[in-house]
């Protein structure tokens, strides 16, 4: 089974999970999207209300602040893995629960398993605190961080503010622009030293 199947029997799965009360309240799981040989996975927090009715991750107006920043580094949203730490929408885009991350957790683990991305860049706060617990988000913005977790092995995470947070603050943005220029340089070097 190659991995593009392998994440569809994936997503599957999930969609029919009910580990958690979000789903009672979601329209749709968005498990995620994107290429399966992906080199950079892209994780958010949770799906807002336009994921929910479309059942894709960053569609609303977050979403497409990512897709220019993805364009500005010669990417493509389908050359990358789009994902969020929970899969169904918390009540009126509310922060998810821990109990609500801790039921996804094992779904976000698996896709990490499979893609196998060199890069990991978690977008905004939440995502970065299930990879990278105990670090604050306006030290470590930026900066790739090498860390070995049990369940996905060592993995190189790079940690971004959320899109959404940058809409309404001019100078965030200007500095989540700046970060995201640096994605291709990270990735560089990542290359150079496996060689």
């Amino acid at each position: 089974m190659n991995k593009q199947e392998q994440l569809k029997n994936l997503n599957d799965c999930m969609i029919k999970c009910s580990q958690c009360a979000l789903r009672s309240g979601c329209t749709q799981v968005v498990p995620g999207e994107g290429s399966a040989e992906a080199e950079i996975m892209f994780i958010g927090e949770g799906p807002g209300q336009k994921e929910d009715e479309l059942g894709r991750p960053f569609v609303g107006a977050a979403g497409k602040f990512l897709d220019e920043m993805l364009e500005i580094i010669n990417f493509k949203r389908e050359n990358v893995y789009i994902a969020n730490v929970v899969k169904c929408r918390p009540p009126q885009n509310r922060d998810p629960l821990p109990e609500e991350a801790a039921a996804c957790w094992p779904w976000l683990l698996e896709q990490i398993k499979i893609i196998e991305p060199k890069l990991i860049v978690t977008l905004g706060r939440h995502s970065m605190e299930r990879f990278l617990p105990g670090q604050k988000i306006s030290v470590v913005h930026g900066k790739a961080m090498r860390r070995e977790m049990p369940e996905i092995g060592k993995r190189i995470f790079y940690t971004l503010y959320h899109p959404a947070a940058a809409l309404y603050n001019g100078s965030m943005r200007e500095t989540l622009m700046k970060d995201f220029k640096r994605i291709p340089k990270v990735l560089e070097k990542i290359e150079s030293e496996k060689k």
